[in-house]
């Protein structure tokens, strides 16, 4: 197979479709299978591109979610179960409220569950945002909504920037010699990389600025509002007609309001993306790695809500009675799916070629 860079659309779309799964389920098994799943991914088909180097940091933030998760069911009382397992001096509050008091395991790995499974998603996103290049990403975002994607883009990029801020800075320290350690070296970290920041701020600015960024007066103030509204209409019916689908207790509310926000969001975006001057240097192209890469996502999310209904019990752990989480084998195919990617993808262009 040929290396080539694939599209960031389809690493998205699997890196999303990893997440709704997540989402699906608090069993601590599979979700440590999703994370598994996906670190395996970044590992084989991540380039040394500074975005690939975030990967590290987003599973930072998802082990601080889980602590922040348990250390607040131990702050405000966690007796909601029979299995107290320490007890803590407690602060009566307002409102029957109180600080700290008996903490149960019940409490516990229900704060656990619930921070695991916001995790995973984090470390998800993380996946998707260390394989694909966010400003490839821009050429494939449509016209009408280039503005709103390059903030995005801009978003996403303050990550890997900032480990390949630190990355630096550390580097240089050590050609310096310096050996500061610990808590020592973060002032002599701090600093440099807070004036890089400033410094690349400043040039996006600049390069933004000189290409015209913003200044759409060849649009009017009627055609505009038109756009937007017909943008903003779309996104809420989509929206509301989600939320109907997914609640299923109004008939008008699903699968009508979708699609009819479907169709207005499409209109204002080719309405939107005729009006806009904009030209895409040597576009990304879509192959068959492509739709492999966003059916194993797709299809492992699919087959998660799919087996659901066979075996749903084993997807969220009960805690009342207290029970071990336990793994179906059926779930644990329809997450392995999502691996695939990691086998059907072009591999990864050597730097320099």
């Amino acid at each position: 197979m040929t290396s080539r860079a694939l599209h960031p659309g389809a690493w998205w779309a699997w890196a999303l479709a990893l997440a709704v799964a997540a989402s699906r389920t608090t069993n601590p098994l599979l979700l440590g299978l999703i994370i598994a799943v996906a670190g395996f991914v970044v590992v084989n088909r991540r380039s040394d591109a500074p975005w690939a180097l975030a990967f590290r940091l987003y599973v930072y933030v998802g082990a601080m979610i889980v602590v922040s998760r348990v250390l607040f069911r131990i702050l405000i009382g966690g007796e909601d179960g029979g299995h107290v397992l320490f007890t803590l001096p407690g602060i009566p509050l307002a409102a029957g409220l109180s600080l700290f008091g008996s903490v149960s395991a019940e409490a516990l790995l229900g704060g656990f569950y619930d921070g695991l499974r916001l995790a995973t998603m984090v470390v998800c996103v993380g996946a998707a945002n260390a394989l694909a290049n966010p400003k490839r990403l821009l050429k494939a975002v449509p016209g009408a909504l280039y503005e709103v994607g390059t903030a995005v883009t801009v978003a996403l990029t303050v990550a890997p920037q900032l480990v390949e801020s630190v990355q630096r800075v550390r580097r240089a320290r050590r050609l310096r010699a310096g050996r500061t350690r610990g808590l020592r070296a973060v002032k002599g970290i701090v600093v440099p990389v807070l004036e890089d920041a400033m410094d690349r701020s400043l040039r996006l600015a600049a390069a933004m600025d000189s290409r015209g960024y913003g200044r759409r007066a060849y649009l009017s103030g009627g055609l505009r509002a038109l756009i937007a509204s017909c943008v903003l209409a779309g996104l809420a019916g989509v929206c509301a007609g989600v939320y109907g689908v997914l609640d299923g207790t109004s008939s008008w509310l699903g699968v009508p309001m979708l699609a009819v926000g479907l169709v207005v969001a499409v209109a204002g975006f080719v309405l939107g993306g005729r009006r806009v001057r904009r030209t895409a240097y040597r576009p990304d192209p879509w192959r068959w790695p492509e739709t492999l890469v966003v059916a194993a996502g797709v299809g492992a999310c699919a087959l998660l809500f799919a087996t659901a209904r066979i075996d749903a019990g084993r997807l969220f752990p009960s805690l009342s009675p207290l029970r071990w989480p336990e793994v179906s084998w059926v779930h644990v195919v329809s997450v392995l799916v999502a691996v695939l990617p990691a086998f059907v993808s072009p591999p990864v262009p050597e730097v320099g070629r």
